[in-house]
């Protein structure tokens, strides 16, 4: 079942390609169509949704998924600590360890305070006004 998470989410994870200035139109390509038609998002399935452990106790909510400069799907930051939709305290799970079984998103062997244990996730600081395109070194 581990697969049927990981290949899932990596279908939200299209392969890179280089682009032109002026020679790309705007949009997407009709592979990248296709694959977007063949995919999902990851909004509704599995944002906010609670992870369990392999007893249905539950052990954190998915916040966020963290995509690679490689475009692949690689953590899921799973708050181990919320109240009234507040994390308290953000972990980042590697993909790998999350399995969906009987509908419910399973990461075996956890529990809350394995969860709290772990070293927090915190997102990097965006500056105020982000930076034009061209000022980004080799993925842009």
């Amino acid at each position: 079942m581990k697969t049927k998470l990981i290949a899932a989410l990596a279908q939200v994870a299209l392969p890179s390609q280089a682009q032109v200035a002026s020679s790309q139109p705007l949009g997407i390509s009709v592979h990248e169509s296709t694959a977007i038609l063949g995919g999902w998002s990851i909004k509704k399935p599995i944002l906010n949704k609670p992870v369990v452990n392999e007893n249905s106790a539950r052990v954190g909510v998915i916040h966020g998924i963290i995509v690679a400069p490689d475009k692949s799907v690689s953590f899921a930051i799973t708050a181990a600590n919320q109240f009234a939709g507040v994390s308290r305290h953000d972990v980042a799970i590697p993909i790998e360890q999350l399995d969906i079984v009987g509908g419910k998103i399973v990461l075996p062997g956890a529990t809350k305070d394995a969860i709290k244990a772990l070293p927090e996730f915190e997102y990097a600081k965006m500056p105020a006004t982000p930076k034009p395109s061209a000022k980004f070194n080799d993925h842009h």
